[in-house]
């Protein structure tokens, strides 16, 4: 068995719990100096060690593992792009700085993004001076992703919630309007909660609804509208959402002022973040829903039938089932487009969505654009031999007039193959043979599978082999490493 030296990870969730050397050595029943070799890597991780830092902390043991710095190790190479396609560093030098020094690697990170993005503003023609590395919304999307999808405390609290006013599978829209009702004076627009959706209605949408609005809160008339296109789970989302900005108001402030400066455009969106998370949170309660799934081995469609929700909204909270001593199936969750477009992506596990170009066309997202109305199931293997089942599913929405266009997008939801035995789709199939895996990567341009057919940009940091007289399957040979 292969020794685990993890002295960066372990130094850096003692600093993120604020403990001492002494204070964790004791928790974990060690003499500090042992603590301290181990922080230092002269002394592997050891099994008695690290079941004792999964009970106290409630860790997924994967927090240890190498594969713990494949998404960092990701993020460098979309970052340093132009560095190693100089041949500046090597993929071997940055699983070192992320192994070794997690913290400089992130702050690398950071700082190759800003480049890049200061680069593309000064080639268009459109620099301002401002360097802020991304849009306000690929920074909402970061807020999360650093922290894997879960919010422990404002889980905890809407789960609580939930407790006190009685939230129930069929029952939640009624609960939901009285607690709005009695706690806050607050009314549902008249007929706006018993209009019929435009299905039920030939696709006509009704005459009230001639404002593209889904839902609008009059802070003067203590009024919640709700469009008579949303469907009653879109509903329930839109009044939790309501619910918590009006009662935790205070702590979706500060949770967002965790990462934003208050009164920044990214700040106002985490704080709407951070309130839907709440709201998914009050109408699926933790321990219920986590209770449910695995009942179900993660089964998407009988999670939506019992809840009465949509396939996005359940696939979006098994992602954040992720609660100490409680834990769900970590999932990675994304959404789609036909044109790879990536507008949510989130992550428990340590797959890595690429920022850079595209996404892989052998990912089974796309698949389903062909087969939309049933779900598809794919094992696929990374360029560092991590292995994931995914699941993937087409969900078309409609603002409900004919002619009009709608949405189309494809839901992803997958989870490392040594978690694939819990879910129901892992059913006949050959999780432990390896050559049944389809091989995928990060994006073309940072992939490095130097022999996929599929690939649409060149490999960076290689010489290309360039030759008139002949030709290759693989759309861009390099040249050998070996001799000739």
């Amino acid at each position: 068995m292969s020794k685990t030296y993890a002295g960066a990870r372990l130094r850096r969730l003692r600093e993120e719990r604020r403990m001492s050397q002494a204070e964790l050595a004791r928790a974990l029943g060690i003499s500090p100096s042992y603590l301290n070799q181990m922080e230092h890597d002269s002394r592997p991780l050891t099994v008695p060690v690290l079941l004792r830092l999964t009970e106290t902390f409630g860790l997924d043991p994967g927090f240890f593992s190498e594969r713990d710095t494949t998404r960092l190790v990701a993020d460098l190479r979309e970052a340093l792009a132009g560095e190693i396609a100089e041949s500046r560093v090597s993929s071997s030098d940055l699983a070192e700085l992320a192994s070794r020094m997690p913290a400089v690697a992130q702050v690398l990170v950071g700082l190759g993004r800003r480049n890049q993005a200061l680069s593309e503003r000064l080639a268009d023609g459109r620099d301002t001076g401002h360097t802020a590395p991304h849009s306000p919304h690929e920074e909402i999307r970061d807020f999360f992703y650093r922290r894997q999808n879960y919010l422990h405390e404002t889980d905890l609290a809407a789960e609580h919630l939930a407790d006190a006013i009685g939230i129930r599978p069929g029952e939640v829209l009624g609960t939901l309007a009285a607690r709005l009702a009695d706690a806050h004076g607050i009314r549902l627009a008249a007929g706006a909660a018993d209009r019929p959706h435009p299905h039920a209605t030939g696709g006509r949408p009704h005459p009230h609804d001639t404002d593209d609005r889904l839902h609008h809160y009059d802070v003067t008339t203590r009024t919640l509208h709700l469009s008579g296109r949303l469907r009653p789970g879109q509903r329930a989302f839109r009044m939790a959402t309501q619910l918590a900005l009006l009662e935790y108001g205070d702590d979706l402030d500060r949770r967002a002022a965790e990462d934003f400066e208050p009164g920044s455009p990214a700040h106002a969106l985490a704080r709407i973040g951070v309130a839907h998370y709440f709201a998914a949170a009050l109408i699926l309660p933790y321990t219920a829903f986590h209770t449910a799934a695995e009942e179900v081995r993660y089964d998407i469609e009988r999670l939506t039938d019992r809840y009465g929700l949509g396939y996005e909204t359940v696939c979006h909270r098994l992602s954040t089932l992720q609660r100490p001593r409680l834990r769900g199936v970590p999932f990675s969750f994304v959404r789609v487009d036909r044109a790879g477009n990536m507008s949510k992506r989130q992550s428990a596990s340590g797959f890595h969505f690429s920022r850079a170009g595209g996404t892989c066309p052998l990912w089974n997202v796309y698949e389903a654009f062909a087969a939309p109305g049933r779900i598809h199931v794919q094992i696929a293997e990374m360029p560092d031999g991590q292995r994931y089942l995914w699941t993937a599913r087409v969900v078309t929405r409609h603002r409900g007039g004919w002619g009009e266009p709608g949405r189309t997008y494809a839901i992803g939801l997958g989870c490392e193959i040594r978690h694939a035995h819990r879910l129901v789709y892992s059913d006949g199939l050959d999780l432990a043979n390896t050559a049944a895996a389809t091989p995928i990567g990060m994006g073309c341009r940072v992939c490095e599978r130097l022999d996929c057919p599929q690939r649409a940009a060149p490999p960076l940091g290689r010489q290309l082999r360039i030759d008139q007289n002949s030709s290759t399957f693989v759309p861009y040979p390099v040249e050998s490493d070996g001799p000739g």
